[in-house]
């Protein structure tokens, strides 16, 4: 059966064993290591936290312009110039101009007249969404 020895104290006077425990440089090593290591994570950490903050001010600017898209007139009314406001603390503009007319077929322009719409949003840190696209709009010829 399994005894266990008495636990032997040295006497004070004698040398312990050199190979008992860390030195003085194997701990330095390992915090050095450990500070490292946290380092990385810490700057993994604060990437993260900045790329969500791109992606919800990114959210944040294609929600406003949707708004504006959905907000602009009905094709009778939508006229050539600009239109521009503020909403949730962002800048949007409308600019609404003639499609260029060489792109044009000429029959088809006598019943419908495309127009250019650049959709602007500014954030206030600067960030800028665009949304170019095309609105039909009624001829003169049209019925």
């Amino acid at each position: 059966m399994f005894q266990p020895t008495p636990f032997e104290r040295q006497p004070a006077g004698e040398d312990l064993d050199r190979s008992a425990g860390f030195t003085l440089i194997e701990i330095l090593v390992t915090l050095a290591v450990a500070a490292i290591c946290l380092a990385a994570i810490g700057s993994l950490m604060a990437g993260n936290l900045r790329g969500s903050g791109r992606i919800a001010q990114h959210i944040a600017l294609v929600e406003t312009m949707r708004a504006v898209e959905t907000g602009l007139p009905n094709r009778a009314s939508l006229a050539t110039g600009t239109l521009s406001g503020d909403l949730d603390g962002q800048a949007w503009s409308v600019d609404i101009g003639p499609f260029p007319s060489d792109a044009v077929n000429p029959r088809a322009a006598k019943i419908w007249t495309p127009q250019t719409i650049l959709v602007t949003v500014h954030s206030p840190s600067g960030a800028l969404l665009q949304l170019e696209t095309i609105r039909l709009v009624k001829g003169t010829g049209a019925q």
